[in-house]
């Protein structure tokens, strides 16, 4: 059996784990060392270090304090890896923490996080998915069932002190632009939790750490469902060692995230081999991670399909926008699923969670982007495909999904 060389208890608070990390700086200590074949497993805590409860309350997504996150487990020391390598990451086998068996998903409140459709959903909700082997369904979503794709959202490597400084000035030239526009996240301090570091280099960490919410050149939050058990991911390698860490685990998610506080997130671990092509991102012309699919993925071959053009609900008008083309495909499909009885926020977190597929279908034909949103339809419990007799409203509005307001 592989060891396993970072543990999480759920019960106790993440910070009090020195092999967890919340910032990404070069001068993180790696919280262990391994050598480049060797294989290994991680735990890891949900992304909110455990905040969000199992429980039928959405008070603890509206108060959630997103400075905290994310909790990462690393990072990890791969002997011999140096600036310029690319590490080989196999994603072995990845799952949920047999004391843990159950994940969430949520929509955070426009006044603290927003999301994709903030403006269709401003307050806070949240809706729990059980797990039932490799299967979950949810108390606040009934009619659904779908097989998980686990992935880790998050994973990357460390930076180094020049691609940490080119971070923060982009990202702070940017919110420059619109300080109140929520833009970027600079780094903030006060919740910066950095591992094993003590004294000074704690210090140091907290005042530049970079946070963990975007994806940036050596991975990190890419959300890719597709980079599930089986797969082989390479990272561009920056400080001696790498520094890998992981965290952020999905059971299930739809491609782009839509829901922010998305997927199905969990706690859970990670069983991963690591190597090194030496040189490997000079050879291969690589600037950010590339990786191969896993071999598995969920079965699900009959679709609905909703197209999106960048035009919005208000009739703008937006030249090749694929932002807001998603957005219109899946708009038109939360409204498609309020026919068979789900509420809004019901459809929506199917949207977040269930394994639908996104696609950039054009981007050449001006002024409209066109995107797609693919929905399997064998999801469900009952036929959702349009016909001529029309949809039947299967659900009776007696279930939906808690929520909660701010109290402002």
């Amino acid at each position: 059996m592989p060891e396993t060389l970072i543990k999480v208890d759920l019960t106790k608070p993440a910070p009090s784990n020195e092999m967890v990390h919340n910032r990404w700086h070069p001068e993180v200590p790696m919280a262990c060392w391994v050598n480049p074949g060797d294989d290994f497993v991680l735990e890891t805590y949900d992304w909110t270090g455990g905040f969000i409860k199992n429980n039928d309350s959405a008070d603890d997504v509206r108060d959630i304090d997103l400075t905290t996150v994310h909790y990462l487990s690393g990072p990890v020391g791969v002997k011999g890896a140096e600036p310029g390598d690319l590490l080989v990451v196999d994603l072995l086998d990845i799952g949920a923490k047999d004391d843990s068996l159950w994940g969430f998903n949520g929509f955070f409140s426009k006044t603290n996080g927003g999301g994709f459709l903030t403006d269709h959903f401003p307050a806070a909700q949240k809706s729990i998915w059980d797990f039932h082997g490799m299967f979950t369904s949810s108390r606040h979503v009934p009619g659904v069932k779908y097989a998980g794709l686990i992935h880790p959202g998050l994973i990357g490597t460390l930076p180094d002190p020049k691609m940490l400084a080119d971070w923060n000035a982009r990202e702070q030239a940017l919110i420059d632009t619109n300080p109140t526009g929520n833009l970027a996240n600079p780094p903030w301090a006060a919740t910066a939790h950095a591992g094993k570091a003590t004294g000074a280099v704690k210090d140091k960490i907290g005042a530049e750490g970079a946070r963990t919410v975007p994806p940036r050149e050596h991975g990190g939050n890419c959300d890719i469902k597709d980079l599930s058990r089986g797969s082989k991911i390479f990272f561009p390698v920056y400080v001696d060692g790498a520094g890998l860490s992981v965290g952020d685990l999905h059971f299930s998610q739809g491609d782009g995230e839509i829901t922010f506080c998305g997927a199905i997130e969990m706690a859970g671990w990670v069983h991963m081999k690591v190597q090194i092509i030496k040189g490997g991102m000079a050879k291969y012309g690589i600037k950010n991670p590339i990786f191969k699919p896993s071999p598995i993925t969920p079965t699900y071959n009959d679709y609905v399909i909703f197209e999106g053009i960048s035009v919005d609900e208000s009739g703008k008008q937006y030249y090749l926008d694929v932002n807001v083309a998603y957005k219109q495909a899946c708009l038109n499909a939360i409204e498609y699923l309020k026919k068979f009885g789900y509420s809004g926020a019901q459809a929506y977190s199917i949207l977040g969670t269930a394994p639908v597929q996104g696609h950039i279908s054009g981007v050449v034909d001006v002024p409209n982007a066109c995107a797609t949103l693919w929905l399997p339809t064998q999801i469900f419990d009952f036929d959702i495909n349009p016909s001529a007799a029309g949809p039947i409203k299967h659900l009776d509005g007696s279930i939906d999904m808690p929520i909660s307001y701010d109290l402002k």
